[in-house]
């Protein structure tokens, strides 16, 4: 890959609420490259949300950066002021939410927000501003794009709303699109066609993309890289395949054994123990151990941050030798 394009260093995002602080992102340090595809998996509240949003200053008046930067092309956004934030949302940094009915405009036809980018970012005419949202329609694959230019949100299909927010995502021609968990409502059927065009817009386009989600088989068919978040950290980075095939957190081989797999329809699944921690309050030591199924004493204590492992490659876990012994004794028996 080549050099990165947005960094996110040591980054700390905390939360005012009615029962005290909530420390929501905590330490999160990663980057992406031109063209490339960074998974980030975890169950709900785990912060991958937050983690996003903070990059374009799209956090609600509650939450606030405590600690971090996050650099896009060698400029600091974290301290930027509203108008340097305003200038990097949509032209070099966009977003894809996760639901489209609310984040497009209600009045406005979807035609007119494709193009409202190039026209008012980008300086071009109406006229070729409307011939660009109609090309992005094309090329998002949304049907008879002439006639759905002038349709409000509510007049389409979920899979068209979705195709509707990347082309409006787009339009302003940005370096780094960031997409929270975009395909969740949809069926598979279309959530397999959004992916598949989300691929083939970072090949062509060299898009760089940060991808969050629940979901383990999305991230396995998209992304060259993934992060596993948990209780606002990362607990294990490193490539999709090398991850996936030989987890080095006890956390990452948790939700990969409580996904179903197809070619042992009998299995019986083996969900994670418990709950996230309450964040507010959170354990001791390891934000894990109270789930786990590998712990010891020295979990109890002090800070667990990434370390690197062979590979290119960083676990959270102190006793990662003891997932890699039990994979061994695995191999042997088969």
């Amino acid at each position: 890959m080549s050099e990165s394009i947005l960094e996110i260093n040591d980054l700390h995002v905390e939360f005012a609420t009615p029962r005290g602080v909530v420390h929501v992102v905590r330490g999160v340090s990663c980057s992406v490259a031109a063209g490339e595809f960074l998974g980030i998996v975890g169950e709900s509240g785990c912060g991958k949300s937050t983690l996003l949003r903070s990059v374009l200053g799209l956090l609600p008046p509650q939450a606030r950066i405590t600690r971090g930067d996050i650099v896009f092309k060698g400029a600091n956004l974290s301290g930027a002021g509203r108008s340097r934030l305003r200038q990097a949302r949509g032209r070099s940094i966009a977003m894809v939410f996760q639901d489209p009915l609310t984040a497009l405009n209600p009045v406005m036809t979807v035609g007119e927000q494709i193009a409202e980018a190039p026209w008012q970012r980008l300086g071009r005419t109406r006229c070729q501003a409307r011939e660009r949202a109609l090309e992005l329609m094309r090329r998002v694959g949304i049907p008879a794009p002439d006639r759905r230019y002038h349709a409000y949100p509510h007049e389409l299909s979920g899979g068209l709303r979705q195709r509707v927010l990347i082309a409006t995502a787009l339009s302003a021609e940005p370096d780094v699109l960031l997409c929270d968990e975009p395909t969740t409502a949809l069926d598979v059927t279309i959530q397999a066609q959004i992916l598949r065009l989300l691929r083939s817009i970072s090949e062509e386009q060299h898009l760089s993309v940060i991808y969050v989600t629940h979901d383990l088989a999305v991230v396995a068919q998209l992304c060259h890289r993934v992060a596993v978040m948990y209780a606002g950290q990362f607990v294990e980075t490193g490539a999709v395949d090398a991850v996936f095939r030989d987890p080095r957190h006890p956390y990452t081989a948790g939700l990969i054994a409580s996904v179903p797999d197809v070619r042992r329809a009998r299995a019986t699944l083996s969900p994670i123990p418990g709950s996230p921690p309450d964040l507010s309050a959170p354990p001791a030591g390891c934000q894990f151990h109270p789930r786990c199924a590998y712990r010891q004493g020295d979990c109890l204590a002090g800070a667990f941050p990434l370390l690197p492992i062979p590979g290119d490659r960083a676990t959270a876990c102190i006793h990662s030798n003891l997932l890699a012994e039990r994979d061994a004794m695995a191999t042997m028996g088969a």
